[in-house]
């Protein structure tokens, strides 16, 4: 098979480009606009690999995606704006990418007749939930610009799904963390942070819960969808792992050998989800579940980030 992996550089979608070089034969086209996210040195050590190819572009710009998808038999659709902070300073660009390259990959892979498309999106589209956890039939009412500019690009395939039949599912996976993940989000921020001997940002409380998925298995479930689920359907993608922020940041700390007084409370963020949790029965009837246990892996993640300083590094500095 030949895959066409839009944001391939990114965090996610560069350990699925790993996931799959690894434990496939597959041949791989990665498509990323590099924006700040989107990373080459994501993908050093691929290469020498024949299989695998990176074309520059914007999933915006229809003409580049379908002379890039041309040929492939999969698309995995990971290119997203992902940053919920980013969004509430900045929304035009989540609607541009998410919404409008959502169409542009959707359209072209009906076009082309691609054999089978996965659209990568998250939980936040469903919201805030105080007990009990959403399945894939639940409304969706997201808060931020990102999460409703995910849930516009979900719609967006699932419509192409019911008026063209395009082959497409839909995933929705929980927080997930691992190595080359951008030092904006919470895990490698607060581990880079207390690596450095910097104070972590603690938004409110801390008692805000979320799922946490390791990025591997993650990239199982997604490949298992792509090679095992049905068009049509969406799929939830849950770790097990619902923590709040303040537990999750203890455990950071003492993997970090820091104390409490690294903690720096801050004002809570606009429109804050208390609680996020998904029912991933329905990937557990198709044939998969995490493998990855919480404390061994954020214990591995602290690690790649305290061997790999040459990676995040420049990328903090250049957020300042």
């Amino acid at each position: 098979m030949k895959l066409f992996v839009t944001g391939g550089a990114g965090f996610i979608g560069s350990n699925y480009v790993r996931w799959v070089l690894a434990r496939t034969d597959d041949a791989v086209v990665v498509y990323d606009a590099l924006t700040y996210a989107g990373n080459r040195d994501n993908l050093r050590g691929l290469e020498d690999d024949p299989r695998l190819e990176f074309i520059h572009g914007d999933v915006c710009h229809r003409d580049g995606v379908a002379k890039a998808m041309d040929g492939c038999d999969g698309v995995v659709h990971f290119a997203a704006e992902s940053h919920v902070d980013r969004s509430i300073v900045g929304p035009d660009a989540f609607v541009r990418t998410n919404c409008d390259g959502t169409n542009v990959v959707c359209d072209t892979a009906r076009l082309l007749e691609v054999d089978k498309v996965v659209h990568v999106s998250t939980d936040e589209v469903y919201g805030s939930i105080a007990e009990g956890s959403f399945t894939e039939a639940d409304r969706l009412e997201p808060s931020s610009p990102y999460s409703a500019s995910k849930a516009g690009a979900d719609l967006i395939a699932l419509a192409y799904r019911e008026t063209f039949g395009l082959p497409v599912a839909v995933t929705r996976t929980t927080n997930n963390f691992g190595p080359r993940q951008h030092p904006e989000k919470l895990i490698p921020l607060f581990t880079t942070n207390l690596l450095d001997g910097f104070k972590v940002p603690l938004y409110g409380d801390g008692q805000n819960v979320r799922d946490w998925c390791h990025v591997d298995d993650n990239c199982a479930a997604i490949d298992h969808v792509l090679r095992q689920g049905q068009a049509g359907e969406i799929y939830n993608i849950a770790g097990g792992n619902e923590l709040t922020n303040r537990d999750l940041t203890n455990r950071l700390l003492a993997l970090c050998g820091r104390d409490e007084s690294f903690i720096q409370p801050v004002a809570d963020r606009l429109g804050h989800d208390r609680r996020y949790s998904v029912d991933a029965a329905k990937m557990k009837e198709l044939g998969w579940s995490p493998v990855r246990e919480l404390d061994e892996a954020l214990a591995a993640t602290v690690v790649w980030y305290r061997d790999n300083r040459w990676w995040w590094e420049p990328l903090k500095k250049a957020a300042t």
